[in-house]
Parts: structure tokens; C-alpha cells; sequence
């Protein structure tokens, strides 16, 4: 890669900090590209000492940081300092993790990293801090569009190399996703997905297989009206743009291994419908990809773990496999789902 990988601290009282030092402390080992972690050095310290670990921390400028990366883990002050203890976020919580994803986004846009991991947040802490954005991927999208004066419409995708998985609208209550479901949504998901796929992940011609909202895709209208009147329409539009999408496809047939090798991600109707199955498949080692964006943005798929925080029980792997991807992307090297090969 032309420069480091830049994680952000995520929430400091959860697990963020612990899975950062795990990852460093295993980078000869698993061949991890260059990072740096956007947060409070001393904070870093501090965690290192709870966890008893050895890992030393150096506040570096982001070009130091890939010089450094071999003997310490190189950290970019974001002017916030940390203070809440593991497990007990405080008030400084929301501002230090938000400064990390701003001077994220800033100095992937400037080069000064290949792509951003963002370790995980907690929505309601950041919430009682005036926090407007609905969640991570939100805010990213309009960073972006504020940057570069180009509207992002940012897609949460969720990839293990079992499956790959896209929730069309992702956190609403139930009962509003009929109301917010909408040809023109599924559609431009849709592009943005099998963009994405062609240049990020380098797959030719994607396949995408398109959930039915309703159980049996409906049943012919039978079991819902939305499958044919809104589902089945979208799919239609986007095979008239070139794009290899089939559907409205009866989710719970979906995800059995023989279905899985017929398509490179599946687009589903809610949060659930998607995440369910990859998580049942890949639960530790799942990545969270947002598309749409000018940049390469990974995250682990888990959140802040608050109650093993601090403990030096935290897995890494999905962190880690966070990384690896977000590299590859940034690389540009052919990425599929094995089960899609």
C-alpha cells in the first residue's frame, strides 16, 4: 500500500482500545498492513497498564506513522482527551470518539491514510451528546458529502468470506419498514452495491440476489402486496441497467450453502433479514463495509462490549479482519465470498 491504514479509537470505555493493542501485538505473526490509532495516546497507556500487555505507544504525525508501526503502535492525537474508565463511558466519551472519525475522514480524503477502520461506538452515548447522525455509517456519508461537496449515499454492507450481505434499510423499527421501503431506495442500493463490488472488490459482473419483504416473496400477493408492487419493479429496472440482479427471492431459502455459491451478495428488505444469517455464519469474524463513499471505510461487526471492556477478553478477529479487508480494498485486490467463488 501507498501509506498506513487509520483506525479511530471508537468508544473508550468499551473494547475499542483492547482489540487495537491485541491487533498490533499480532502483526509479524498475521502480516497486518501498517495503522495508526486516532485517539489519546496517554489513554492508550493507560489501557496497556490495566490489561498488562506489552505495547509500547508512540505519539506520532500520520506520515511517521508507517515508520514506527514495527516497534510501537503509532498514535495521532486528536486534541480530546480520554478519561472514562472501561465499561463506564463518561463525557468525554462522544467527543473523543467523534474527533477520531472527523480526523479520520479528513486524512483519508487528504492521502495521508489508504482507508479508514473505525472501531465501534455506542449509539447512545453518542446520542445524549447531541449526536444528530442515526448511527456510524450516517455520519460518514455526510462527512463525505461536506468534504467533497458531493452527495454520499452511504450502503452498509456486512462480508465474511462466507456471505455477503446488504440490509436495504437497516435501523427502524419494524413496523416503519414497509412505510420507508421504496422502488427508488432498492434501486439505487442496488447500483451503489454492484459499483462498488466492480471497482472496490474487483468482481467483473456481481451477482445480487434481492429478498422478498414478506414471507415466500409475498406468495403472489397473498402474504403482502410490497414484493410485487415495489420489490419486483426495482429488480426489473435494474436488469434493464446491465446489472446481474434476481428476485424478489423467498429469504428463508436464501442462505443455505447451495444458494449461497449462486450470488456475490444478498440485498435483503431489514436489519434482521440480513444480519441473522451472517451473523450465524461468521459471527467473529464478519466485517462491516460502507459503500458509496469515496473512501474505504471497514469496521468489526460487533459493538463496544462494555462489560468484558478492560478485562483482556476481547477477540480481535473481527478487528482484525476488518483490517485485512480494508488493506486488499485499498490495494484493490480481487475480493469474493468463498462460497461465491
Amino acid at each position: 500500500m501507498k501509506g498506513p491504514l487509520a483506525l479511530t479509537l471508537g468508544e473508550p470505555a468499551g473494547i475499542g482500545p483492547d482489540i487495537t493493542l491485541l491487533s498490533w501485538t499480532r502483526r509479524a505473526e498475521l502480516e497486518l498492513p501498517a495503522f495508526y490509532l486516532l485517539g489519546d495516546a496517554s489513554y492508550l497507556r493507560e489501557r496497556v497498564a490495566r490489561l498488562g500487555i506489552s505495547v509500547p505507544i508512540v505519539a506520532v504525525a500520520p506520515e511517521e506513522a508507517a515508520a514506527a508501526f514495527a516497534s510501537a503502535l503509532p498514535v495521532v492525537d486528536v486534541g480530546v482527551r480520554a478519561t472514562a474508565m472501561p465499561g463506564l463511558p463518561d463525557d468525554t466519551s462522544a467527543p473523543v470518539a467523534i474527533a477520531a472519525i472527523r480526523t479520520g475522514v479528513a486524512h483519508v480524503l487528504s492521502g495521508a491514510a489508504v482507508a479508514i477502520v473505525t472501531n465501534p461506538v455506542a449509539k447512545n452515548v453518542l446520542y445524549r451528546s447531541g449526536f444528530a447522525e442515526p448511527g456510524h455509517t450516517e455520519f460518514l456519508g455526510k462527512l463525505a458529502t461536506e468534504a467533497t461537496g458531493r452527495n454520499a449515499h452511504p450502503v452498509m454492507m456486512l462480508w465474511a468470506p462466507e456471505l455477503a450481505v446488504v440490509p436495504v434499510t437497516i435501523h427502524l423499527p419494524l413496523t416503519e419498514v414497509p412505510n420507508r421501503l421504496s422502488f427508488e431506495l432498492i434501486v439505487e442500493t442496488g447500483r451503489i452495491v454492484a459499483r462498488d463490488l466492480q471497482e472496490r472488490f474487483r468482481i467483473s459482473r456481481p451477482r445480487l440476489a434481492i429478498a422478498g419483504l414478506n414471507p415466500h416473496a409475498g406468495e403472489n400477493g397473498a402474504l403482502g402486496a410490497e414484493d410485487h408492487a415495489i420489490v419486483a419493479p426495482a429488480i426489473d429496472q435494474l436488469r434493464a441497467e446491465g446489472i446481474d440482479a434476481r428476485g424478489p427471492v423467498p429469504a428463508d431459502t436464501m442462505f443455505h450453502p447451495a444458494a449461497r455459491a449462486s450470488y456475490d451478495v444478498a440485498l435483503c428488505m431489514y436489519h434482521d433479514q440480513a444480519l441473522i444469517p451472517i451473523k450465524t455464519l461468521a459471527f467473529d469474524h464478519a466485517v462491516n463495509v460502507t459503500l458509496g463513499l469515496p473512501f474505504v471505510r471497514t469496521s468489526p461487526d460487533h459493538g463496544t462490549a462494555f462489560d468484558i471492556a478492560g478485562s483482556g477478553r476481547a477477540d480481535a478477529s473481527s478487528l482484525i479482519a476488518a483490517i485485512k479487508l480494508a488493506a486488499r480494498l485499498a490495494r484493490q485486490e480481487p475480493v469474493r465470498a468463498s462460497a461465491a467463488s
